[in-house]
Parts: structure tokens; sequence; C-alpha cells
């Protein structure tokens, strides 16, 4: 099976079953990034296969929040739903703006922030692919941009 086969089938069973699934696990929590604001997490689908974790979740991020510094031993794919995110490097300059509708995939590796820096929450769908047993993310400290 392709990853792209992979990842359709997990997204369409999480839209699917995502409510009997957050409902049964009762699994509701802020992102894991240290300056997080404003973030809430709720797990739809998980599922472990060949080592490798997969792992969807719907992140909401209010207006104003972020997900604070942080980076992935995997890859993320995900799908802005409504509002807009800001994505900004270590180095603090802005790598990305994904409107809604728009896709946004997140190497394993380099340091980054996700902002909401508009008028009306963030809802994003996001596939986390990673190790198995790793986290989604790891938490970072402010490499010296103030937010």
């Amino acid at each position: 099976m392709t990853l792209w086969a992979l990842m359709n089938r997990f997204r369409w069973s999480a839209l699917a079953a995502g409510a009997v699934v957050a409902g049964a696990a009762g699994q509701s929590a802020t992102a894991s990034a240290t300056a997080g604001v404003g973030v809430e997490a709720q797990i739809l689908a998980q599922a472990t296969r060949d080592g490798h974790d997969y792992i969807t979740k719907e992140i909401t991020i209010a207006p104003g929040g972020g997900t604070g510094w942080h980076w992935h031993q995997g890859r993320v794919f995900g799908l802005i739903e409504s509002g807009t995110l800001t994505h900004f490097r270590a180095d603090c300059s802005v790598d990305g703006v994904y409107p809604t509708g728009a896709p946004i995939t997140e190497e394993s590796g380099p340091v980054h922030n996700g902002r909401n820096l508009g008028p009306d929450p963030l809802v994003m769908w996001v596939v986390y692919i990673d190790p198995a047993g790793a986290p989604p993310a790891t938490d970072a400290p402010d490499p010296g941009c103030g937010f």
C-alpha cells in the first residue's frame, strides 16, 4: 500500500469514526509544544503499523494563539479546515501562510512555530507519521524570536 493510500485510509477512517474514537477514549489535550497558547488538540484516530505510529488529530488554535516552538521526529501532513496558519522557522522568518483549504507538510527535524494571527479560530486536520513510540511533537525553547 502506498503512503498516499495509507494516509487516505486513515483520513477517511478518522473523519468517519472520529467522534466515536475521541468520545470513547476521552482524549482532548493541549498541543505538546512548550509555549503553546490557546491550542486544543483532539485525537481522532491512531494506529501502529510496520514500525510507525499514525496519529490523526484535529487541532484548534484560538486567535492570537500558537503551537509554541517544537519539532517532529517524523513527518506531518495536514489540511487547514478554517482560519489561517502562519508558520515560522527558527530564524524567526515566515516560511508559509496557509489559508483555509491549503495543505501543509512538515519534515522531521527543523524547529518551528505555528501561529494564528487572524481574528478567527484556526482548525487543522493533521496526520503524524512517526517512529513507533515517538511523540508527535517535541518541545523546543524559543530560539530568540520572542513569541
